[in-house]
């Protein structure tokens, strides 16, 4: 199957703590990624699965190049991202979009919801008058299980879980590629969550979406899931499909994780 994306021995490291007058050696530093390579196939959901801490969110931020990598590469539709400058990256970026875990601070809280929706096409499609991308971003709202009525009004005027499917309008109004999605669920109460799931699962097929899902919960991994990455302290310990995973753990610290689940649901 056709790799989407490709990363390459990514590394990032931080210094920890102290002032930014400390005169620390290197030697205070802690590394949030430590030399991670996966391939994510063309159309798949390729989770990141670990406890908080453990570097998925710094590794998500680095695929999208919102953060620089110490060292390492990272390929997305055969090009070089990290290469990639002014335009080219401009390209790059609208094709790969992010959905962030708090739905409460994601959204500006000054902006009107259509003005949300739409700003990724004012930054990417100056040219497109703004009544069409009011019209845009109309069609993307109900296509999310939001109406029309919805433009006007503010993000806090709207549940956690509508929030969160504003969210997911906004990452979608540009018809990307590859969809991050950073714990997408864990701030929203259970049903509310799955319903978001089911959602995501729909976008997937109609739009032809590549995710890589980051998570810290087995559960929520487990159904939405093609392939497992298990990270742990800046490393994946174990890669491979969601139900030899899930079923046939390699690794100790994976079998630790499933036995803290009480009933894990089929992949």
């Amino acid at each position: 199957m056709e790799a989407i994306l490709s990363a390459r021995e990514l590394r990032k490291t931080y210094r920890r703590g102290g002032s930014v007058f400390s005169q620390e050696s290197d030697g205070a530093r802690f590394t949030a990624v430590d030399g991670v390579s996966f391939e994510v196939a063309r159309g798949e959901t390729f989770a990141i699965v670990g406890e908080s801490g453990c570097g998925k969110t710094t590794l998500a931020r680095m695929l999208l190049r919102l953060i620089e990598p110490d060292s390492g590469q990272i390929y997305f539709t055969g090009e070089n991202l990290l290469a990639a400058r002014s335009e080219g990256l401009r390209a790059l970026r609208r094709q790969m979009q992010m959905i962030f875990q708090d739905p409460f601070a994601s959204l500006n809280p000054r902006m009107r919801v259509g003005e949300i929706v739409a700003e990724p096409l004012a930054i990417h499609e100056p040219g497109l008058t703004a009544r069409k991308r009011k019209n845009t971003a109309v069609l993307m709202l109900a296509r999310v299980g939001l109406g029309a009525d919805a433009l006007d009004r503010y993000p806090h005027e709207f549940s956690g879980g509508q929030r969160q499917r504003i969210g997911i309008a906004r990452a979608l109004i540009l018809q990307p590629k590859l969809i991050v999605a950073d714990e997408p669920v864990s701030a929203l109460d259970v049903s509310v969550g799955a319903q978001v799931l089911l959602l995501l699962q729909e976008l997937q097929r109609e739009f032809s979406l590549t995710y890589i899902f980051i998570s810290h919960s087995l559960p929520v991994v487990a159904q939405i899931a093609t392939r497992i990455a298990v990270m742990r302290a800046g490393r994946f310990l174990e890669i491979g499909a969601a139900e030899v995973v899930l079923h046939h753990p390699r690794h100790d610290y994976t079998r630790d994780l499933l036995a803290a689940v009480p009933e894990l649901p089929c992949a």
